[in-house]
């Protein structure tokens, strides 16, 4: 596996490749990134992974600056998956001084997160498409447990007419039940505990239901979201961290 840090460098080692999958991560790996390295791997005659951790999609600093890094395990564990081309930029190489332009996917990005993270979808959707600008890959891999920013990503490829095709994972999730998340690993012994109560409200696929049995935590919100297909979502506060998760719905309520 090569790793690149500049633009150019990656379109250098890209240039005679047509056939490309990529995934884009901000890492700190687990089995769910490696189930969409191994799709990307199954369809792709090139795998390319981003290694970068996006400022512009937390709102809190201090949210930015706790996020797991380990640069050193993540590039081992992806070379391991099959992953040719690991781009892992600096900041500056994205976002240099006097950068102003940015994608705003309007009604998808309403609610939900968008309403308790303000700008987040803003920098998804920016990153995304500086990222299929400079790697052009054929197909972008994504994990169905951020529903909404699947949704966001799926509008700006339609309204931009990007020619990717996007690929969608079902959420990979440890044997208790919890998806798996970076932000797992913050959670203490009694707080995964209390987590717990998440999937579980989640797996009634009913909304009453699922807002009955989350009472008690700090909920931001458990919704039905018109998504494709419709999710019902929801988004919890334990202690100081923020975990959310959906299951998908048909028309009538069901997986």
């Amino acid at each position: 596996m090569k790793i690149t840090r500049t633009i150019a460098e990656t379109r250098d080692v890209l240039r005679e490749r047509d056939d490309i999958g990529l995934v884009p991560t901000m890492g700190a790996y687990h089995d769910g990134h490696l189930s969409l390295f191994r799709a990307a791997r199954g369809e792709s005659e090139t795998v390319v992974a981003s290694l970068f951790v996006n400022p512009v999609q937390f709102g809190d600093s201090a949210d930015f600056a706790r996020y797991p890094r380990d640069e050193e395990r993540d590039a081992t564990i992806a070379d391991e998956a099959g992953v040719d081309v690991l781009f892992a930029p600096p900041l500056e190489e994205l976002y240099p001084p006097g950068f102003e332009t940015w994608v705003d996917v309007e009604e998808t990005s309403r609610g939900l997160e968008g309403e308790h993270r303000p700008g987040h979808f803003r920098g998804v959707a920016t990153i995304c498409l500086k990222l299929f600008n400079i790697v052009r890959p054929r197909r972008a891999y994504f994990g169905q447990k951020d529903a909404q920013q699947v949704e966001v990503v799926r509008r700006m490829i339609r309204d931009l007419n990007l020619e990717i095709g996007l690929r969608v994972l079902p959420t990979v999730r440890d044997p208790d039940g919890l998806a798996l998340s970076s932000r797992n690993a913050l959670l203490g012994a009694e707080e995964r505990e209390l987590a717990l109560a998440l999937p579980r409200a989640l797996a009634t696929k009913d909304l009453r239901k699922a807002r009955a049995l989350l009472n008690g935590l700090e909920v931001d919100y458990v919704e039905v979201a018109p998504f494709d297909p419709p999710v019902l979502a929801a988004a919890v506060r334990i202690g100081s961290t923020r975990l959310i998760d959906n299951v998908p719905l048909d028309e009538g309520g069901n997986q």
